[in-house]
């Protein structure tokens, strides 16, 4: 069964012949499972994309077949959308305008892995990267919870944290991303290698500003790190221990993640190290600090729940897989009703007391301890009781006027999401390398009412 085309003018056997010798998908429930993604954690953006799809998902295994499918997007005037693995939580590869999607997980070549960086394609998975810096004594600097399953190119077109930001910060932040190359949609495309500033035309773009086929990575001296469960009765109390531990220089750490509860009732595998009524914070630090670390947790009263000494990230259960966006999974999972927020608290925690203390029935704070340009701040995703669009609206705006703002997770467009505007070198390069508007069009709205050459 073949897909029901809705690009106006397109010939689409035409298309296919062209496109012959890469792998195609055509039929729709082929193509349902290339766009299935968690924006199905918010129920407001599931309503407003359901019924999105694609007239075909292609899946190149090599820059010569990325550059050939780019040239048949321009010659017909194909809307493209980006495709890698992981979460795209705000729909990123979800087409608004049909046309293709390109998957890029079949690009999985490693070119180099050496002391400092790494240099692969763009459909590698983060594990595997991990695991080949470890090999050598190294390892990522960031390391989203999608870790087994996110790419490469996807984590940095879409992707923002992880474990390593207590130290690094996020991954668009100057240093972590080293170089990349990517395709354009000109007539002709272009391969282009961008180094230095010329990186922030693309990190963080949601796949709008070119395809990316290789990147490469800086990467940091791999640590034994111990994984520890500190529980703690009062909310605060953990909250501060996290802000301490994380400001701190002298025990290193790769995550600190705060969890209120009830959500540790959530993690399955973990529950029965939580006493029941405790606050759960998840901790992978340098097994060498061990005994300030143990001091420290005597200090502000915790209780270590779980303690698991050093050992590749890649095997076994890792706490790395219940923070960020991987508590959210777990919690919906045991509760579909529940939603989520983005939050970013005062370093002082003021403003995170004050919104705990009045939401405490209907939202659950769970947040991560990362550096923002050096400065460790507490954000992340509490979970909220959903009721009505209209309540969780009232919740969101009351975290706003505490200065709580987040990105706007329950919005598809560029500019809602996290951004008043796009930025301006990123707005300029995308009309330079897809002068027709073709790349996931519909998720910019200062280029809804544009004119295509």
């Amino acid at each position: 069964m073949v897909a029901l085309h809705s690009v106006p003018g397109v010939a689409w056997k035409q298309v296919y012949a062209e496109l012959d010798g890469i792998e195609l998908f055509t039929d729709p429930a082929q193509i349902e499972r290339f766009t299935r993604v968690e924006h199905t954690y918010s129920p407001i953006l599931n309503h407003l994309l359901q019924g999105k799809g694609a007239d075909g998902v292609v899946r190149p295994k090599t820059e010569a077949e990325v550059l050939q499918v780019s040239q048949v997007c321009v010659r017909h005037r194909i809307p493209l959308t980006l495709r890698s693995s992981g979460s795209a939580n705000q729909g990123q590869w979800i087409p608004m305008q049909r046309g293709l999607i390109l998957d890029t997980t079949a690009l999985t070549q490693i070119h180099a892995v050496q002391p400092g960086a790494a240099r692969a394609q763009a459909g590698v998975k983060l594990a595997t990267l991990e695991k080949r810096a470890r090999a050598i004594g190294w390892e990522m600097r960031i390391l989203p919870s999608t870790f087994r399953t996110a790419t490469l190119g996807g984590h940095l077109s879409g992707g923002s944290g992880g474990a390593g930001s207590t130290t690094y910060g996020l991954q668009f932040e100057r240093g972590n991303l080293l170089g990349t190359r990517l395709v354009t949609l000109q007539d002709p495309p272009q391969i282009l290698d961008l180094i230095g500033s010329d990186l922030q035309k693309v990190v963080h773009s949601w796949g709008l500003n070119g395809i990316l086929t290789e990147l490469e990575v800086a990467l940091t001296p791999a640590q034994p790190w111990s994984e520890v469960i500190v529980c703690f009765e009062d909310f605060m109390t953990a909250a501060r221990f996290c802000n301490d531990l994380g400001n701190g220089d002298g025990i290193p750490t790769r995550l600190i993640s705060l969890h209120a509860w009830p959500i540790p009732t959530y993690f399955t595998a973990l529950k029965s190290y939580i006493p029941s009524g405790n606050q759960a914070t998840l901790i992978l630090m340098s097994e060498y600090a061990w005994d300030p670390f143990l001091g420290l947790v005597q200090d502000y009263g915790g209780r270590i729940g779980y303690h698991k000494p050093s050992q590749s990230s890649g095997k076994g259960l890792t706490l790395i897989e219940y923070s960020f966006n991987h508590t959210t999974l777990h919690a919906t999972t045991a509760d579909p009703t529940l939603t989520y927020l983005s939050a970013l608290f005062d370093p002082q925690l003021n403003n995170l007391e004050r919104l705990y203390r009045r939401f405490s029935e209907e939202v659950m704070i769970h947040i991560e301890f990362r550096r923002f340009h050096g400065q460790l701040l507490p954000a992340g995703v509490p979970l909220v009781r959903f009721t009505t669009p209209e309540r969780l609206q009232e919740i969101a705006a009351a975290f706003e006027a505490e200065g709580a703002v987040g990105a706007n997770v329950h919005a598809y467009l560029y500019e809602e999401v996290g951004r008043k505007s796009m930025d301006p070198q990123q707005l300029q390069f995308k009309q330079t390398v897809d002068p027709y508007g073709l790349m996931n069009p519909g998720k910019v709205r200062a280029l809804q009412a544009r004119t295509h050459p």
